[in-house]
């Protein structure tokens, strides 16, 4: 159907809808079953089959396998065949294998979860009400609201436009707005760049408003035929997934040099040159941490839950990490420092203070609900009113005033406007009364803007030539309202004989009568004034960024402790004056930004970075996008944001709230030193599983332990444990410590000696157990073909390799001592310690899993051995932590 030349009583009649009250519940529901959900289809996912086949691509895991068959082969061509150690080998990588798969699935699952959570929504006409709808649950014959801002949200036909401009890059290439009109009538093979009368899906309004009917949704939109050619959605890995995956190359590559150097060693002092390669592939598997990026991933997905539950919806990964690094926090002032609930308290004239019960009162608020976009409806006889907040405390002041909006509509309906911006600050509306034919224009807006535009002033009921006196009094009462943190819109109007859009919109804004200041306030968040301290107490800059009266800024941000001293605020006129390189050397000094134009934002932004800072930016509208854009974290208002700037973000606040973003941040270090938390625990237990083998073989002893015990040790101690460090609670001084610096490494402040040195301390006791086990428990140990087996000092050296490693993921909880922190206070490290304990145990005890890992029963003497070296690095590491904080306290 070429809906472009229809008409637009074509459209509606061949839609069947009705645009004045658009589609009722049993037609949606009828045309949802029809043409389904208003979805682009992704590239079709992995099944879990082929997830599984994915986890034995890894190259290490493909040596393993080798292995396994290396060694069925090579024991049958000696004639004694043996399955155990292939089995076992292959039995652990399926494990492996599938914990992969489920690990995968569940932070599949969690993103999934997360990108419904930031799905767009859309204005849509319904049963004769607006409401707000994800726009997944559009249907064609669907009336939908086009504002400023907004994503259209399906290919729709228009019905009607005022100053209407779209971009629509994303589908024609045509960088430049795209003027669109309702009223014509294209012939069918208009090319789609010049359909004026249609609005394509993923395109954006950035200009004016307009309705439109829904015509296509989901993969029958023109977007929808682009994404059934490509139908990609590649993720790609986040900075510290690469960085990791660099690490675990870099590790891998040392390990395989020293599983080499054993093999050699090995080979040199005689040992069975099978055995030995068995148990250096056995090794290089155990040394490399494999299942690192797994556990990362895993991390990231449970900890966006966890923000998105507390209000921060994530929309990319990477802005996890660089949370914890934010060092300056850029915040609109406006529904997020504030509660958004905009409501009008007093009302002036020239001659002051006025009643707004009044005739001026009425006066004055009519023509305001008048020049404004809001919509008023009544439900259970109380006014809804839906719309920009400001606009909103505008219509319902006159709602309380007798001055009902849609009567006001009726009587004086609009025929023209220009819709507000950020460079103007002005909106203007063009107004013909149903009695008399004259028209009216009203101009609402910034009273510093609006009064230069003014050539007579209303008082007395009627209009006077505005003198400098009365300029000077409305000055006076406007910053004595500014400076008690009113916001102040001006209103003024002007009388039309006649009117033409082409001729006259020009001189709307030129020439008009001022008729008063209406003084309205959004409180303080009562939460900011703490997330305010606590910023400043983690080393984080609060700054405030707004489009308000420099006087309004600065009582909000003085009541909040974001200024301290009035020269810290600076206005966007101030600032069009420094250079680049000056703002450069001077932007620290300020904390307050007033007045701003998006220009000013994206400077704002830059300056700070270029000095070293990581930017946090909030931002709602359209305007806000390049800022958005610019900054290190984009964070988007999940309420009053409009769709432009929730796709620009990185971050959206469901509750636009400023305390949301400290929670971010503090829960971003958090993620942060987790994960740091289990990288220190994985390495230093792989060291000791290297050194361990490494130094019984230099010594000359017989390898303390065999392939499938190595590969069972590096199942249990890299699993659970490290999964459970990812859910710690965040350290109570986190946000006492200062911002983590990007350019600081995972392994600095020395991480990496403290990693080396817990290797050792574990290949230690696990080599003295051997040890032990072989001079007091071995002597008898004989194979059937008479050579030496220690079968106990194996068994002892599995036993504390494993438990003590298990004891060691405790000490990765905190710098602080166990006795602060408390044993049970990350009650899933104690269940995974429990079940890999027990786990261990029964490999030990349970005699046919016993014979399979080829280990024997260890009486209370030995265990007691095991269990009091096993508890060693708890005790090492208290030692080591009540040393530093001594230390450090001193």
């Amino acid at each position: 159907m070429h809906w472009h030349s229809l008409s637009i009583e074509e459209t509606i009649r061949e839609l069947k809808t009705d645009i004045n009250k658009g589609l009722s519940q049993n037609d949606v529901k009828e045309r949802q079953k029809q043409y389904g959900k208003n979805i682009l289809e992704a590239k079709k996912g992995k099944n879990l089959l082929q997830k599984f086949i994915a986890q034995f691509a890894d190259f290490m895991i493909i040596v393993l396998i080798c292995a396994a068959i290396v060694s069925l082969a090579v024991s049958y061509m000696d004639g004694n065949p043996d399955f155990v150690d292939p089995v076992i080998i292959l039995m652990i990588i399926f494990l492996n294998a599938f914990l992969g798969v489920l690990q995968e699935s569940r932070a599949e699952k969690a993103l999934e979860a997360l990108k419904k959570m930031a799905a767009p929504t859309a204005h849509v006409l319904r049963e004769s009400r607006v409401s707000e709808i994800p726009s997944s649950e559009l249907v064609p014959g669907d009336v939908v609201i086009l504002e400023t801002g907004c994503f259209v949200p399906a290919d729709c036909r228009l019905v009607h436009s005022v100053n209407l401009k779209v971009e629509e890059a994303s589908l024609t290439g045509e960088s430049h707005p795209v003027e669109k009109s309702a009223n014509v009538r294209l012939l069918p093979e208009t090319n789609l760049a010049d359909r004026k009368n249609m609005v394509m899906a993923t395109s954006t309004v950035l200009y004016g408003r307009g309705v439109g009917v829904v015509t296509a949704t989901g993969m029958n939109t023109q977007v929808g035929h682009i994404a059934r050619m490509i139908m990609e959605d590649d993720t790609p890995d986040t900075p510290l997934q690469k960085r990791l995956a660099k690490t675990g190359k870099v590790l891998g590559i040392s390990a395989l040099i020293i599983c080499i150097m054993v093999f050699l060693v090995g080979i040199y002092k005689k040992l069975p040159p099978f055995d030995m390669f068995m148990t250096s592939v056995s090794l290089a598997v155990a040394a490399i941490p494999e299942g690192l990026p797994a556990i990362v991933t895993i991390m990231l997905s449970l900890g966006v839950q966890r923000m998105a539950k507390k209000n921060a919806v994530i929309r990319k990964l990477p802005a996890v990490e660089t949370l914890g690094s934010a060092t300056v926090i850029c915040s609109d002032k406006t529904g997020t420092l504030t509660q958004n609930v905009m409501t009008v308290t007093e009302i002036a004239s020239v001659n002051g203070k006025e009643e707004m019960k009044s005739d001026f009162g009425f006066f004055l608020l009519s023509h305001a609900a008048l020049c404004s976009d809001s919509i008023l409806q009544t439900e259970n006889s109380l006014p809804v009113i839906s719309g920009e907040p400001t606009e909103k405390a505008l219509v319902l002041a006159a709602y309380n005033t007798g001055a009902d909006k849609n009567q006001l509509d009726l009587a004086y309906p609009r025929i023209y406007e220009i819709p507000f911006d950020s460079a103007r600050k002005l909106m203007t509306t063009v107004h013909k009364s149903s009695e008399i034919t004259a028209y009216r224009s009203i101009t609402k807006g910034a009273y510093d803007v609006l009064i230069e535009r003014c050539t007579h002033i209303y008082k007395d009921g009627k209009p006077h030539p505005l003198s400098v006196r009365d300029k000077n009094k409305l000055n006076s009462i406007n910053n004595t309202m500014t400076g008690r943190a009113l916001r102040v819109i001006a209103v003024a109007y002007k009388n039309l004989s006649r009117f033409n859009p082409t001729t006259d919109a020009s001189s709307l804004e030129k020439d008009l009568i001022f008729i008063g200041l209406i003084g309205m306030i959004d409180p303080p968040r009562k939460e900011v004034k703490e997330a305010v301290r606590v910023c400043k107490q983690a080393g984080i800059k609060p700054v405030m960024i707004t489009g308000d009266h420099i006087l309004t800024a600065q009582a909000i941000a003085k009541d909040l402790g974001i200024l301290t001293n009035p020269a810290e605020a600076i206005t966007g006129e101030e600032l069009s004056r420094i250079s680049d390189e000056r703002l450069n050397d001077t932007i620290s000094r300020y904390s307050v930004f007033a007045r701003v134009s998006p220009e000013h934002k994206v400077r704002i932004v830059k300056a700070y970075q270029n000095r070293g800072e990581v930017v946090a930016m909030t931002g709602d509208g359209v305007n806000d996008a390049p800022a958005l854009k610019a900054a290190d974290i984009g964070c988007a208002m999940g309420i009053s944001g409009t769709d432009v700037a929730k796709k620009a973000s990185d971050m959206i606040l469901t509750d636009d709230n400023f305390a949301t973003i400290v929670y971010a941040v503090q829960e971003g270090r958090g993620i942060y030193e987790n994960i740091k938390k289990a990288i220190h625990f994985l390495l230093s237990s792989n060291i000791g599983e290297i050194l361990t083998i490494f130094a019984a073989i230099l010594f000359g002893l017989p390898s303390p332990l065999v392939a499938v015990q190595l590969l069972w040790v590096n199942l249990v101690t890299d699993s659970l444990p490290a999964i459970s460090l990812g859910v710690e609670p965040a350290p109570k001084d986190i946000m006492k410590r200062k911002p983590i610096s990007p350019k600081k490494g995972m392994f600095a402040d020395g991480l990496a000696l403290q990693i080396v040195i817990e290797g050792i301390l574990i290949g230690s006791l696990a080599l003295t157990a051997f040890v032990i086990g072989v001079r007091y428990y071995d002597h008898h140990s004989l194979h059937e073909s008479n050579t030496f087996i220690p079968w106990v000092g194996r068994t002892m050296a599995f036993s504390v390799l494993s438990l003590s490693q298990l004891f060691h993921s405790f000490n990765m909880r905190s710098h602080r001592s166990l006795s602060e922190i408390g044993i049970f206070t990350n009650k899933k490290l104690v269940i995974s310690f429990l079940i890999c304990s027990l786990l261990q145990i029964s490999v030990v005890s349970v005699p046919p899993l016993a014979r399979v890992f080829q280990v024997v029963p260890l009486s209370i003497r030995q265990w007691a051995i095991v269990l009091m070296l096993s508890m060693a690095p708890i005790v090492v590491v208290e030692l080591q932590k009540k040393f530093n904080n001594k230390r450090h306290s001193s």
